[in-house]
């Protein structure tokens, strides 16, 4: 899920960092260290649910600059909440084959810098959503920064098999963040949205810890792949699937829609359902493993959500 360059295989004296035995880095390898601690691609994600909620909040096109500002800002918090969750799990990250090519693990930057290098994002974020946008966006993103890293980062994820169930309220705040960030308050469609992305983050991420189920393992994270049987995983997301289209339902009559946003929601419902219940007849047939093909769900997911909010989006412009 992040962005880094291939991890060096050249030997190195006993003691030396990965680089200290090779030639000094660039100062592109430097930043491109730096960016690769924000997590580019979860960023990505966070966008996608955030401008289409300001299209519906504007029932058209936000404010340029208001848009411009909340996505600027919003990408500066999200990389603050990355960076200090890679500071976190520096040890996690260096454990698994999917995340050790992750700056920290790599030691190509400091764990002190990392640290700083996040609260500093932090900072900047809440400070210029507060002045460029509204001190209510400002807030909900903070909240949802701190939430994601002393709540989930330094206490759910190594804890409960539950972790990304109450962890993924921190990407729900993008939806409320955009629709403060246009309108200085928020409201009932804002919320059906946010319920949208938490019923969706749970059978998405098991998905992908199903595929990478050894690495939670070896790690000692407690992901519920790891401590339950693949039934039970296939069970609960599709009972979490179910929920996500029904709650996307929702907003056709609380928003006031065209009927282009229900009946995209209704026939991108279908096509993600479809998806988890082949994945429970994969069960059924006795199949496990790599041969569930867990992923096919998680890459359907992602396409469901960027989908459904763009869906979002087209619609404003005809309301």
């Amino acid at each position: 899920m992040v962005l880094t360059d291939k991890q060096s295989t050249a030997p190195r004296e006993p003691g030396a960092t990965p680089h200290a035995a090779g030639a000094a880095r660039s100062l592109g390898d430097v930043v491109k260290a730096y960016v690769a601690l924000t997590k580019p691609r979860i960023i990505e994600l966070l966008l996608i649910t955030t401008l289409p909620v300001m299209f519906l909040a504007a029932k058209g096109l936000p404010p340029l600059w208001i848009a411009v500002n909340t996505l600027l800002f919003g990408t500066l918090s999200a990389g603050s909440a990355n960076a200090l969750n890679c500071y976190i799990d520096r040890d996690i990250d260096a454990a698994m084959r999917r995340t050790r090519r992750r700056p920290l693990a790599r030691d190509l930057v400091p764990p002190t810098n990392a640290l700083i290098f996040g609260i500093v994002l932090g900072v900047l974020s809440t400070l210029g959503l507060g002045l460029t946008v509204n001190w209510l966006a400002a807030g909900l993103s903070l909240a949802a920064n701190l939430f994601y890293v002393l709540v989930y980062s330094m206490i759910l994820k190594r804890r409960t098999s539950q972790n990304v169930v109450w962890g993924g309220l921190a990407g729900c705040m993008p939806v409320l963040i955009g629709w403060a960030g246009v309108t200085g308050r928020l409201d009932w469609a804002p919320v059906v949205l946010f319920g949208v992305v938490f019923f969706w983050t749970p059978p998405h991420t098991w998905t992908l810890a199903m595929r990478y189920k050894e690495d939670y393992a070896a790690a000692k994270v407690p992901m519920l792949p790891v401590v339950a049987t693949e039934r039970r995983v296939v069970m609960e997301s599709i009972a979490y699937t179910w929920a996500t289209v029904l709650c996307s339902l929702l907003l056709w009559p609380v928003a006031g829609t065209t009927l282009i946003y229900p009946v995209v929601a209704a026939v991108l419902g279908a096509a993600c359902l479809w998806e988890v219940h082949r994945l429970m007849g994969r069960v059924n047939a006795g199949k496990t493993g790599v041969d569930l093909r867990p992923m096919r769900f998680f890459h359907w997911s992602n396409a469901y959500l960027a989908l459904l909010f763009l869906a979002v989006a087209i619609d404003s412009m005809f309301v």
